[in-house]
């Protein structure tokens, strides 16, 4: 049985850098501070590697280059939150059956949104966005070829967390100032 780094107890089962006694609450990915989103994309990847290997998911349900499309970050989250909160010593007995079957719910919608946004095992390009009349065209950016998921997964957090400690530190300067 592939064994998740992040169980109930386990150093890996950290939010907001503290092991929680209580069933996790969910995660607005919109709120999180720098140092919030480094231990949740961690441990979100920890265990999206756990569940693709654990059931023995296709890329056509969870492929590589997941965290780069909004709609599967949420989607996984959002999962992994239930499972975390299904598998605590405080859930019910029988709420391990409800996850399973709202997995397999989610394995319907996560097939649509790989669909979707076009992402596969070795390529993959943004989510095409529809532009609504009188918007500007947005540049859609051109497939790449998967190489190293890990190291493209490491530049993608470490760039999402620069990105929010400069929005901190604007919103603490006007704060301030």
């Amino acid at each position: 049985m592939q064994e998740y780094e992040g169980e109930p107890g386990d150093d890996g089962d950290r939010r907001r850098g503290e092991f929680f006694d209580e069933p996790p609450a969910p995660i607005n990915w919109n709120l999180l501070t720098a140092d919030e989103a480094e231990v949740e994309w961690r441990d979100l990847d920890r265990w999206v590697k756990w569940l693709r290997v654990s059931f023995g998911l296709p890329p056509a349900i969870v492929p590589p280059y997941w965290h780069r499309h909004d709609e599967l970050v949420w989607e996984l989250s959002a999962l992994h939150t239930h499972w975390l909160s299904a598998y605590h010593e405080t859930a019910s007995p029988s709420a391990p059956i409800g996850w399973l079957r709202d997995f397999a719910d989610a394995r319907f919608r996560l097939r649509d949104w790989v669909a979707i946004c076009g992402t596969r095992l070795d390529r993959d390009r943004p989510t095409r966005q529809t532009t609504w009349p009188g918007e500007p065209a947005e540049a859609s950016g051109g497939e790449v070829e998967i190489r190293d998921r890990d190291r493209d997964f490491e530049e993608f957090v470490r760039d999402d967390i620069l990105r929010r400690r400069r929005t901190e530190h604007v919103a603490n300067q006007d704060f301030v100032g």
